[in-house]
């Protein structure tokens, strides 16, 4: 599904020279690195705190902590994506409250989430699902309607951009009240193990954020607020300074697969390639950005989807089905407020979703192997 192998080989000479400094300096938390990618991050996504972390779940999870909201609050998100984003809701204590997605984005449908709001709900996390931009600026308004946080989870969505209505322009997780990502080696951005970091334009938010990511210590062995011990390691950060310049050119190099395989499949009625648009159902032109392909995402319609999971394994083509099983059906979120009826369209997405090899070494000859096989199978 990812080629870090070939990624690696066109920045080997930095990762080497860049994580035996930091053996040799001894500086494994916290040190230099990290303060020089927090500060080049930064300036990436323009946006004026990046507190790095040690994984993308803790940090959405400290994200939370940091608005100081409390067991009992009801905190909205959709219900097509990966746990982790549910997952740090329940363990804080606070409600999950689940909705439906928009068929042609995947993203949070917007009539679902207006719904879904109560007097007790304080937060919206929209998921910037597969690479592509949630529908902020709806989302920012009903926020704002209803004076309500919004967390963006930029766990896929590292280095896209948002274009909003007034025409103004802004990077995934730079849009709401606070945001998380996640460095995991398979994303857009990742590192050699585990990392993560949570973005913020809020001063005081972020000075909370990073005592809380440190034990709860903005002096040592004071301990101000309830913290976590959650820090980004000194060579993984080594590893994103090396990849961070890359960045752009990464997401370009997975736009450009992506309209490799859409073309590809342009003809084949029971098959729904995914969006580019945050807005749209077109693949509009080569600038749009508002999709980095964190996956490539296809809807097979009247299709054993199972079946063509197997035959591409055969054929030696790895593949992913992100999700097989709704949030609101799991053992450890099943709730009785829920009824199946406002679930249509993720109940019909996990029986028809498969996600095709995304990473930036893909080439002309291995993106023809699999488009053949999948149309030899739906053919």
């Amino acid at each position: 599904m990812v080629d870090l192998k070939g990624q690696y080989e066109h920045i080997k000479e930095r990762v080497n020279q860049s994580v035996l400094e930091v053996i040799e300096s001894t500086a494994y938390i916290n040190g230099p690195e990290v303060h020089q990618f927090q500060k080049e991050l930064e300036e990436y996504l323009g946006v004026k705190h990046v507190i790095p972390c040690a994984n993308g779940t803790d940090a959405l999870q400290v994200a939370m902590m940091g608005l100081g909201l409390k067991p009992g609050d009801e905190v909205i998100t959709a219900d097509f994506t990966f746990a982790a984003t549910v997952e740090v809701i329940a363990l804080l204590g606070l409600t999950p409250v689940l909705v439906d997605v928009d068929p042609v984005t995947f993203n949070i449908d917007i009539e679902a989430l207006k719904n879904a709001i109560t007097p007790k709900t304080k937060a919206i996390v929209p998921v910037h699902l597969f690479g592509l931009v949630a529908p902020m600026d709806e989302i920012m308004a009903l926020a704002k309607e209803h004076d309500l946080y919004v967390i963006e989870d930029n766990a896929q969505g590292i280095g896209a951009s948002y274009t909003s209505k007034d025409g103004s322009k802004q990077k995934a997780g730079t849009i709401g009240h606070v945001a998380s990502t996640s460095f995991f080696p398979s994303k857009n951005l990742g590192c050699y193990g585990d990392g993560g970091a949570i973005f913020t334009n809020d001063d005081d938010l972020a000075h909370t954020i990073r005592g809380m990511v440190n034990h709860g210590m903005y002096v040592r062995y004071h301990h101000d607020v309830v913290g976590v011990n959650s820090r980004l390691d000194s060579i993984q950060a080594a590893v994103l300074r090396a990849k961070l310049p890359n960045l752009d050119q990464y997401n370009s190099a997975r736009r450009a697969a992506a309209r490799k395989y859409t073309e590809a499949f342009k003809d084949i009625d029971s098959i729904v390639t995914p969006t580019a648009n945050c807005t749209s159902q077109e693949f509009i032109c080569d600038q749009c950005d508002c999709h980095v392909f964190h996956q490539y995402t296809l809807r097979v319609l009247n299709t054993d989807r199972d079946a063509l999971v197997q035959h591409l394994q055969c054929k030696g083509i790895p593949c992913g089905v992100y999700y097989p099983i709704p949030l609101h059906s799991q053992k450890a979120y099943r709730d009785e407020r829920y009824n199946e009826a406002d679930f249509k369209i993720t109940n019909q997405l996990v029986k028809e979703v498969i996600s095709l090899p995304m990473h930036t070494e893909l080439d002309d000859e291995q993106i023809a192997y699999i488009t053949e096989a999948v149309i030899e199978f739906i053919a």
